[in-house]
């Protein structure tokens, strides 16, 4: 099996203004198992890229050091023009993170939740954090009753669009989402997808990692394929179909793949 990789992803590293993310030749090693092998991406500012992959691919701990939680072992990488590794705290001020496991504080009321969060973005700045709370509550389309309850009162499509919207309420120029429909209803679903597409159109770049192929064609601009650590097709969702004569994304995956993944 002959695997495919964009252009895209060969260009040498530096502080391009056209990318959000730069990384080459990613490596990254827990305990004795090497779980990313050598990564290459490239993600442009203002797209919704998506990382498509099995579970097991690398996609968490990638999202973990992009965000700068993680240190990769050896490679290079900048995300907005920063290394996560040497630069945490630059890269927050741009940064949206919603990891998978992630949840709201139950005991906490929606409001309450956006406020805690508000005051971190606005470094106690009360009059800002006012400012962020006003526009997370925009942003999770939640009515004025919902947020006043209780996070532990909501459904999952209600945390999860309260998750995203603390994320994004100081206005991130990059905002990763791990599987951000995981577990959710159609309805709840649709309404998140939803949500990303609104806010994309203001310009911010969406990085999102799923395993649901329908999802990532429903979303992307650009996709990525991963698999074991390695990164077998970047590009186009349009171009991944014809490279691999496939009807749609979810044939293109498998056919890219291959054998390499037992089922």
């Amino acid at each position: 099996m002959n695997y495919i990789m964009s252009k895209t992803v060969e260009v040498p590293i530096d502080n391009n203004t056209q990318y959000s993310i730069i990384a080459e030749k990613l490596y990254k090693k827990i305990g004795k198992k090497e779980v990313l092998k050598g990564i290459d991406l490239k993600i442009r500012k203002g797209e919704i890229h998506v990382i498509a992959g099995h579970n097991g691919a690398g996609k968490t701990t990638l999202f973990r050091i992009l965000a700068g939680l993680l240190k990769y072992d050896s490679g290079k990488l900048l995300v907005m023009g920063f290394d996560p590794s040497k630069n945490q705290n630059e890269i927050r001020k741009y940064l949206g993170y919603v990891p998978e496991d992630s949840s709201p504080y139950d005991r906490l009321t929606g409001f309450e939740n956006l406020k805690l969060f508000a005051l971190i973005y606005s470094n106690g700045n009360e009059s800002l954090a006012e400012k962020y709370i006003k526009h997370g509550a925009e942003i999770s389309e939640l009515s004025y009753e919902d947020l006043s309850r209780k996070a532990s009162e909501y459904s999952n499509g209600m945390k999860k669009r309260l998750l995203i919207a603390r994320a994004m309420m100081h206005d991130p120029k990059l905002v990763l989402l791990d599987e951000p429909t995981n577990g959710l209803d159609v309805f709840s679903a649709y309404k998140v997808r939803k949500l990303i597409k609104t806010m994309s159109n203001s310009g911010t770049t969406f990085v999102i990692a799923t395993h649901n192929m329908s999802e990532a064609e429903m979303l992307a601009d650009n996709v990525s394929f991963i698999a074991y650590g390695t990164v077998l097709y970047s590009g186009s969702v349009k171009a991944a179909i014809e490279e691999f004569k496939s009807v749609n994304l979810e044939e293109a995956f498998i056919k890219a793949v291959g054998e390499k993944y037992e089922i």
